[in-house]
């Protein structure tokens, strides 16, 4: 019976030709797990392709797979008896209970899509972001974009007021769960502006805004000392530093 021979590489092209960075754990803890020829080709198109695309958040979808030649033929080789189609279905599921990619389903136009993610701090925040509902569809139908991740109220205040204790961290942490994130970063912001520093201050401003309602506040010329004073008189004045 005739030996199949391998089929042989021609070189790499002489001149510049782009590089890849791939993680250093990807050799030293991932790939010693990797038992699998799909599931380690699979991988590696996700380390070329991902720095392909454009966003601070960066993922594939199933087409991204489905639609490289080079991926499709190279897992053919791997079983030419089977379905490429799937020898990639059951890689990509290799690799998400591996946890070295992580995924996520969003519902767009175009249907359910699912997210591919290479587990990195990066890709654990997207999934975070995109449970919470932070992302909107992009201009393609198919695709989304993955909102920047809202500072917490705790470094917002250190990064703007002072240092936290432990009883400034309790009280943040209370008003977090007791008004909307968008009504703390603007209370914080007022309370920078006018320098009302404290926490009394923008306690008395959220009390209000849940008991009267909203308002906008601008420190314009003819509406500046009116908008401002309701803030420091009536029933929570005894809470406010002028």
């Amino acid at each position: 019976m005739p030996e199949n021979k391998p089929n042989l590489f021609k070189g790499f092209s002489p001149g510049k030709v782009a590089m890849i960075a791939v993680p250093d754990p990807f050799f030293s803890e991932l790939l010693p797990l990797i038992d699998d020829l799909a599931e380690l080709k699979v991988l590696l198109f996700c380390m070329w392709a991902l720095p392909q695309k454009d966003g601070d958040f960066r993922y594939l979808l199933e087409a991204d797979f489905h639609n490289d030649d080079s991926l499709m033929q190279g897992l053919a080789i791997i079983d030419p008896e089977r379905d490429s189609s799937d020898i990639l279905k059951q890689a990509l599921a290799r690799t998400v209970a591996r946890k070295a990619l992580l995924t996520v389903k969003v519902t767009l136009d175009t249907g359910e899509e699912t997210l591919y993610f290479v587990n990195t701090a990066r890709g654990q925040t997207a999934i975070e972001q995109i449970k919470a509902g932070q992302y909107t569809p992009s201009h393609d139908a198919s695709l989304i974009e993955i909102l920047p991740q809202r500072p917490s109220i705790y470094k917002l205040y250190e990064s703007n007021i002072g240092a936290l204790t432990p009883m400034i961290a309790d009280e943040l942490k209370d008003m977090e769960a007791e008004y909307p994130a968008e009504w703390l970063e603007e209370v914080l912001r007022i309370a920078v502006e006018s320098n009302k520093r404290n926490l009394r201050y923008m306690r008395a401003i959220l009390e209000r805004w849940r008991t009267e309602g909203k308002t906008d506040l601008k420190r314009d010329d003819e509406k500046s000392e009116k908008d401002w004073e309701k803030y420091v008189t009536g029933k929570y004045a005894d809470y406010i530093e002028h």
